[in-house]
């Protein structure tokens, strides 16, 4: 039986790139998101690959509870998950971290962290009941350096970096991996990079193949290693 993953948060961008490299070895590959809007284009260009769709908010803990029972009903045991919902707003907008209150600092946990944490109460007990499995997260650069530009958004990144990081260690012996794809730069074809490249936004930010970064998560998947780093030019002037 295929192996099964899990796209929670299935975008046009990395999300959908990632199905795509999975689906090549032959996994099942189960897509998230918020609408079904792009499902049907989104299967078009997975000809060849098995992969059912589904509506759900997956930072809401009931909706992602009943999406996984769905899935895991529909096309078996989800060996990897791969956690990368992607809200432009971050959690409300970037507020710079001179004028941040503790307010906005929490509206950056809630939509980075949280979720996280969530999915891996939800999934990780199967998984260590298998002894095997993988959960995959993106995060940001402003998790490694810092990068004052993303304001209230780099504490909530550097805790989610830290937490798989550390949860990767914690399930070393256990058969189970976690790892971070850290991004520096937008992802091409993706909402954020839509979003961003409309208007000026007092900044440059370079762009990244999300092909390129979802081979390195193949790679993480297989190494079982805990962190890839992609950076830009741009990425790296901003620190």
């Amino acid at each position: 039986m295929p192996k099964v993953l899990a796209v929670l948060g299935v975008g046009p961008g990395l999300g959908l790139s990632i199905a795509h490299r999975f689906g090549r070895e032959g996994f099942t590959t189960a897509l998230v998101s918020r609408t079904d809007a792009r499902h049907a284009d989104y299967r078009a260009s997975l000809a060849g690959i098995t992969a059912p769709t589904y509506t759900a908010d997956v930072t809401d803990e009931a909706q992602l509870g009943a999406v996984l029972a769905r899935i895991t009903a529909d096309a078996g045991e989800i060996d990897t998950v791969y956690f990368g919902p992607a809200d432009a707003t971050a959690g409300g907008g970037i507020t710079p971290l001179t004028e941040a209150g503790a307010g906005s600092l929490r509206a950056a946990f809630d939509s980075l962290v949280v979720p996280a944490a969530k999915l891996v109460g939800a999934v990780l007990p199967g998984l260590l009941a298998r002894g095997s499995g993988s959960l995959l997260f993106a995060g940001g650069l402003s998790g490694k350096y810092p990068m004052p530009m993303l304001g209230s958004l780099a504490p909530a990144s550097a805790a989610l970096r830290m937490y798989v990081l550390t949860l990767h260690a914690a399930l070393r012996e256990t058969g189970v991996h976690a790892g971070i794809l850290t991004i520096g730069g937008l992802v091409e074809r993706g909402d954020i990079h839509r979003m961003m490249t409309a208007q000026d936004h007092g900044f440059t930010v370079g762009t990244l193949d999300p092909d390129d970064i979802a081979e390195k998560a193949w790679s993480l998947y297989v190494q079982r290693d805990a962190e890839a780093e992609f950076t830009t030019t741009a990425a790296v002037q901003a620190r």
